[in-house]
């Protein structure tokens, strides 16, 4: 089965592909978006087929299609090890053609691990072989994320914010230089000015620059507010876009960064800021060690999915039911197994059937892999993490 995995259009329709493909090395996309392309042979009843009893799959193709297949469903199944064995059996022989999504989903197993080891040893291959920068290391084992979440203390901002209320920016630059990280809650702002955007900018960019770990919560209704203010061709407000571009790296939202980058050139004749995926946005309440689908700004999937009677799942069905459109937030989000992916497939297909919108971002290769695998791409946009 031949698999042209992950890819985007560019502007003039020229696709790019190299994700989990055997076409070669033909185009270089960011490693973002799942492709639309049509996935033969695994449509939604082999899916369902899958999930239902955990049937042994036996036939899965050939060639590169079938690695990233085999690998996938190792690792749905849990078998760490094995999936490990598949893809580095493939990528160190020199006969294999291999595009980009091989490589994203070993790198991602080495974060989902926690083997920092392994992974820097493959990433100088990564940069030389695809030209571009690697993903940065993040421990996205269980250990290494209730670690982060644990010693990140939370901090708010409300009320009015202009360019002479810089109180609480203070107060928050002196709560994360003295932890050394820190989570900025966004959901009480009620007012900001241009030059309030300014200086939140500019704090944002300073305790980066300390490399001090930062995150934000409540970040949706801020950023739907500011992008209301962002008018293109009209050249106002210059600080307020940049707050813009700013916080939509913080949710892991490439397509639509890339998107307002353009309209922000078209806009002020200048290059507008790089992409450089700085952290993930976490919801309102952020216990790192439960799966639930939350209630907040954008409910979340944690940890591993599995089982037939996975809550996390019902409650995510749930909370569709009162929303026009369902964005989900998988950063922290370990693994799915066959049996959740085929009720993940049935509950989003229902809700795209009922004309809504259905986005999964912050989506770690491999598991991206099995939910292409089953054919979740086609009822949802689904995009890569870092």
């Amino acid at each position: 089965m031949a698999l042209s995995f992950f890819g985007r259009k560019r502007p003039g329709g020229e696709r790019q592909t190299g994700l989990a493909e055997d076409l070669g090395e033909t185009g270089r996309p960011p490693p973002t978006v799942l492709s639309e392309l049509d996935f033969s042979g695994t449509g939604a009843e082999r899916g369902f087929s899958v999930a239902a009893g955990g049937v042994e799959v036996q036939e899965v193709g050939t060639g590169i299609g079938a690695v990233f297949e085999e690998a996938a469903i190792l690792y749905a199944n849990g078998s760490v090890a094995e999936a490990e064995q598949v893809l580095t059996a493939t990528l160190d022989d020199p006969k294999a053609t291999t595009g980009e999504g091989l490589w994203m989903m070993l790198l991602d197993l080495y974060r989902l691990t926690g083997q920092r080891e392994r992974f820097e040893a493959r990433v100088l291959d990564y940069a030389m072989r695809f030209e571009r920068s690697p993903p940065p290391w993040v421990d996205l084992s269980p250990k290494g994320g209730r670690t982060s979440g644990e010693r990140m203390p939370v901090v708010g901002l409300s009320g009015d914010l202009s360019g002479q209320g810089e109180t609480q920016l203070k107060q928050i630059a002196v709560v994360a230089q003295r932890s050394g990280a820190v989570r900025i809650d966004v959901g009480k702002l009620r007012k900001v000015s241009d030059a309030g955007c300014a200086a939140l900018l500019g704090l944002l960019e300073a305790l980066l620059a300390e490399r001090i770990k930062l995150s934000l919560s409540s970040v949706e209704p801020f950023i739907e507010d500011l992008a209301r203010r962002a008018i293109v061709g009209q050249a106002e407000g210059r600080d307020t876009w940049l707050l813009l571009l700013e916080l939509l790296q913080f949710t892991g939202d490439q397509e639509r960064f890339e998107n307002l980058a353009i309209d922000y050139a078209v806009t002020f004749e200048e290059s507008p800021p790089s992409w450089k995926g700085i952290a993930v946005a976490v919801p309102k309440r952020a216990e790192a060690d439960t799966n639930a689908a939350l209630e907040g700004d954008v409910p979340r999937l944690c940890g591993e999915l599995c089982g037939a009677s996975n809550e996390a799942l019902k409650r995510l069905a749930s909370l569709a039911a009162d929303r026009k459109e369902l964005k989900v937030d998988c950063a922290g989000l370990l693994r799915v197994d066959f049996v959740c992916a085929g009720l993940l497939f049935n509950i989003l297909a229902t809700v795209k059937a009922q004309g809504k919108l259905v986005t999964l971002f912050n989506v770690n290769a491999m598991v991206a892999a099995l939910l292409r695998v089953m054919s979740v791409d086609q009822v949802a946009h689904i995009t890569l993490r870092h």
